[in-house]
Order: C-alpha cells, then structure tokens, then sequence
C-alpha cells in the first residue's frame, strides 16, 4: 500500500541511508523520508485503529536502514490515549526490532530545539524551520504532524554526518541528548 523504496542515492560523504522519520499519533502520524512527507489516518477505534496504524506504519518502514521518531509528548489528554499512544510507539519499536531496523527516539523539546532553535518551539514555528531549513512544506490538516517527521528525519541525518542544511552549534546540540542505536548498525546494512 505504502511501499518506499528508494534507489541508492550518494552524498559526498557515501551513499544515504533509508532513513524515515515519524510523529506518531493516534489521530494523524506524520512520516517522512529525504524530500518528502505523508501522513497516516485512520477511521477505526481501539485495537483495531492500533492494527491498521502497525500496518500503515510498517509500509513506510519495512525497507529503513533507520527509523527515527519523535518521542512522548505528556501533554495528551485522557488515560486510553496515553495507553493507546504507548502501544503504538511499543508496536513500531518491536517492529523495528523483530526486522533489524534501528531505531532513535528524540524528546520533543530535543526535535524542537534541533529545527527551531527554542525547546519549546509552536507547532508553526516547527513548520516553518522545516519549510526554511529544508524547503519542505507541508500543508493541509496533517502539516504539523508532517514537519515533525520530517525535523526527525533531519536530525538523524545530521546525526549520521550527512547534515541537510546547516543549524546552529546551540541546536545540534540537542543531538547529544537522544537515544541514537550504534552508528554501524546504519551505515552497515
């Protein structure tokens, strides 16, 4: 349904690894890959929104070399949505770790500080850092969730070395502070 493949692409420093990055979400996860974003929805309830969202989810990934997601957010409302939403990131990492792909998690605070350059960057202003940064712009209802995927992605890049623009030292600082697998876990698959 989703199937992404993409072709062996090269940078100046060596080939680009598949790499796609998520805002995971109950209601709209975005997902990301070098120059692009989608979203994923669903209209289902309960175990059966959490299926359909593994399968979507496992389309976009299936092929990675890494996926990279952005982590937690407390601040959701009602005990099921945090239960649910747990699952969800719980279903992707054991998806990821029944099929090898290496996975990163970055604190929102981290994505925001990474693109934005404020911790506690707005939605929008997330957005426009991408659109700035990357020439990425994302629209309609799913934009937000879209240009947190697509921040992750950019900062596993630049994590990797293969940076998609440059940032301020204060921003990529932000990279120390995630959970990163083993850099030759990426690059070797």
């Amino acid at each position: 349904m989703f199937d992404v493949e993409a072709p062996a692409a090269t940078t100046a420093a060596g080939p680009r690894p598949l790499l796609i990055g998520l805002d995971l979400s109950l209601t709209s996860t975005g997902v990301a890959g070098h120059g692009w974003t989608d979203r994923i929805r669903t209209k289902a309830t309960g175990d059966a929104r959490l299926a359909d969202l593994e399968d979507a989810i496992s389309s976009f990934i299936r092929n990675a070399d890494m996926v990279v997601m952005e982590g937690p957010s407390f601040g959701h409302s009602g005990p099921r949505s945090h239960e649910d939403l747990a699952g969800l990131r719980v279903l992707v990492r054991r998806y990821c770790h029944r099929h090898q792909i290496p996975y990163a998690v970055i604190p929102p605070s981290n994505l925001k500080l990474y693109v934005a350059g404020y911790g506690k960057a707005s939605k929008g202003e997330v957005r426009s850092a991408v659109a700035d940064l990357y020439g990425i712009h994302t629209e309609g209802g799913g934009r937000y969730d879209e240009a947190d995927a697509y921040a992750a992605y950019a900062a596993a890049m630049d994590w990797l070395g293969q940076p998609l623009a440059a940032v301020p030292e204060r921003n990529a600082s932000a990279l120390a502070r995630c959970q990163w697998p083993d850099r030759e876990q990426v690059v070797g698959r």
